[in-house]
C-alpha cells in the first residue's frame, strides 16, 4: 500500500516540474515553512500572549501583536525573496568517474534585489552542501555547483533545491528543479598505463619506413646537417659558403606524415575485469590525443575510424562511458 501511494505521489509531483534547463520560481513552485527558530518563535508568541491574558497587561498584549506583525512581514519576505527568480542551466562538459563536474547556473533578477539564496542537489546520499549567492537588483550572477561523479556512463543531473531563509531565518523557502541535461563520466584513466598494443606499434613501425620512403616530398624549412640524414636532402647552393668556411651544411626539413593505422582494440586487454579494461583503452586513447598521434577504437563490436581531435576524443570515451549500458 505504502509504495503505490509513494509512486503515485512521485508522478503527481513529476508531472508539476517537468525536467527543463531553465526555471522560473513563481507562486505555484515555491514552498515555504517555519525553521526551528521560528517554530521556538511561534511558542514564545504563544507564552506572551498566554501572560498578557492571564495578568491583563495592555503593553504584553502590545509587544505580543508587535512580534507577531515583524513574524508575518518576515514570512512574506522570505517568500518573496525567492519568488520570480529565473534562472537557467549550462550543460556540463564530461568528466572521469572519481572526479567533480561543476554545475553552472545562471540566476536572472527582474525585480528588487535578492539575499541569500542558496543551491543544493539531492543525491542518494542526501543534500550536498549548498552554494550561496546574492542577485542584485535588476542585474544577473552566476553560481557554481561542484558534484560527484562516482559512475561512468551518461548520467542524469540531481535533482536541484533552490533555498532561501532570508531576513531572519525564521522560515524557509525553497523551490525544486529537475535539469533535462545529463553529464558524461568516462571511466577513470589507467594511473601509469603500458605502451600502445603491439599491433599499434607495428603499424606505427610501417608508416615510419613510408616516410622514409616519401622523405623529401614535403617541405618544411631548413636545418643543420644531422648524422644520418640523406645526401639527396643537402643544399649544396645554400651550403656552398658554409663548406667553405668548414661549417656544417644545410638539409632540406621535411614533415613526415602521422601513422594513420593506430588501433586500440577492446582485445588487446584481455586479462582483466571489465572496469580496468575500459580505463586502460580511456588511458591508451588520452595518451595518443596528446601525442598527436591519430587512434581508432574498436570495442566489442563498434568501431571508430582513426582521427583526432575533440570532437574524435570525445566519441571515443562516450563509447567507453556507455559500454555495457
Amino acid at each position: 500500500m505504502i509504495p503505490a501511494v509513494r509512486q503515485r505521489w512521485q508522478a503527481w509531483w513529476q508531472s508539476r516540474q517537468p525536467p527543463a534547463d531553465t526555471h522560473e520560481t513563481t507562486q505555484r513552485n515555491v514552498y515555504i515553512v517555519p525553521t526551528w527558530a521560528g517554530i521556538a518563535f511561534c511558542c514564545t508568541l504563544g507564552v506572551l500572549l498566554l501572560a498578557s491574558i492571564n495578568e491583563q497587561i495592555s503593553l504584553g498584549y502590545a509587544l505580543t501583536f508587535a512580534l507577531t506583525g515583524a513574524g508575518l512581514a518576515s514570512m512574506h519576505t522570505t517568500h518573496g525573496n525567492l519568488r520570480g527568480l529565473q534562472m537557467d542551466l549550462k550543460s556540463p562538459e564530461g568528466v572521469h568517474a572519481g572526479d567533480e563536474y561543476v554545475l553552472e547556473l545562471r540566476l536572472h533578477n527582474r525585480g528588487r534585489a535578492r539575499f541569500g539564496i542558496a543551491v543544493s542537489a539531492q543525491l542518494d546520499t542526501g543534500a550536498t552542501e549548498p552554494a550561496w549567492v546574492d542577485v542584485p537588483a535588476l542585474g544577473h550572477a552566476t553560481l557554481k555547483l561542484r558534484l560527484p561523479a562516482t559512475r561512468r556512463g551518461l548520467q542524469a543531473l540531481p535533482r536541484l533545491i533552490v533555498t532561501t531563509r532570508f531576513p531572519l531565518g525564521f522560515f524557509r523557502a525553497w523551490s525544486y528543479w529537475r535539469p533535462a541535461s545529463a553529464v558524461w563520466v568516462y571511466p577513470q584513466p589507467e594511473v601509469a598505463p603500458p605502451p600502445f598494443p603491439a599491433q599499434a606499434e607495428a603499424g606505427a613501425g610501417e608508416a615510419a619506413s613510408n616516410r622514409q620512403s616519401a622523405r623529401g616530398t614535403d617541405f618544411s624549412g631548413v636545418r643543420s646537417y644531422r648524422r644520418g640524414d640523406s645526401l639527396k636532402q643537402i643544399l649544396w647552393r645554400k651550403s656552398a659558403l658554409a663548406l667553405d668556411q668548414g661549417l656544417t651544411p644545410w638539409v632540406r626539413e621535411t614533415e613526415a606524415p602521422l601513422a594513420r593505422d593506430l588501433w586500440l582494440d577492446w582485445r588487446d586487454t584481455q586479462g582483466r575485469d571489465v572496469e580496468a579494461r575500459l580505463s586502460r583503452l580511456t588511458a591508451w586513447v588520452l595518451a595518443a590525443e596528446r601525442l598527436g598521434q591519430p587512434y581508432g577504437l574498436r570495442l566489442a563490436g563498434q568501431e571508430i575510424a582513426p582521427s583526432l581531435g575533440l570532437t574524435h576524443r570525445q566519441a571515443c570515451l562516450e563509447t567507453l562511458a556507455g559500454f555495457g549500458a
